[in-house]
């Protein structure tokens, strides 16, 4: 087995352990005990849990990033920018609902990197703001307070990770849809 391929296997069973544990609750020897080898085996691989924390969720905040800036990049009107940030977290969540958990609930757990972290969090944040007062200003949307709409909208989003792998078949699209149907329906003018 490869080192890089090692190094995944290591993150995404760290990601599962802190999902149902939390952070602070896992050693790196239920780690080792979850993979099967020693805990001294796992430093070939990995510095430390605290990097696989940092690996896991800035990686993760680094996507939002990028698709944030795809977003704002885009030709689309207010409705179809707010409908690709919902296409974009239910992609994430589905794609890594064990690094969405890890986002969520670990990311005050963070040393070095927490500062990086929290200042892509407030960007990304203020692009949806943004794009929220945007709407307003060219009467798509209602003219409703953008931190009750940001709110609403965020902490649904936040928490598909809960949701999403309870369901045996889930389309994307169709969970998008019905998603901006929901969420964007009732700021739409």
């Amino acid at each position: 087995m490869t080192t890089e391929t090692r190094k995944s296997e290591i993150i995404n069973t760290a990601a599962k352990l802190f999902k149902h544990k939390g952070y602070s609750a896992v050693t790196m020897r239920d780690l080792a005990q979850a993979m099967g080898i020693k805990a001294a085996s796992l430093y070939n691989h990995i510095e430390s849990k605290q990097a696989i924390l940092e690996y896991i969720i800035i990686n993760i905040a680094e996507e939002f990033t990028l698709g944030m800036q795809t977003v704002l990049n885009s030709d689309l009107n207010t409705i179809q920018k707010l409908e690709a940030i919902i296409k974009l977290h239910v992609s994430i969540a589905n794609q890594n609902p064990e690094g969405m958990a890890a986002l969520n609930n670990d990311w005050m757990h963070l040393e070095e990197r927490r500062d990086y972290y929290l200042e892509l969090r407030q960007q990304y944040e203020s692009n949806i703001r943004f794009i929220i007062d945007e709407g307003i200003a060219k009467n798509n949307l209602k003219n409703l307070s953008t931190d009750v709409v940001l709110f609403s909208i965020l902490s649904t989003l936040r928490s598909l990770y809960l949701w999403i792998p309870k369901k045996d078949q889930l389309d994307v699209n169709e969970l998008s849809s019905d998603l901006s149907e929901v969420l964007i329906g009732g700021i739409n003018k």
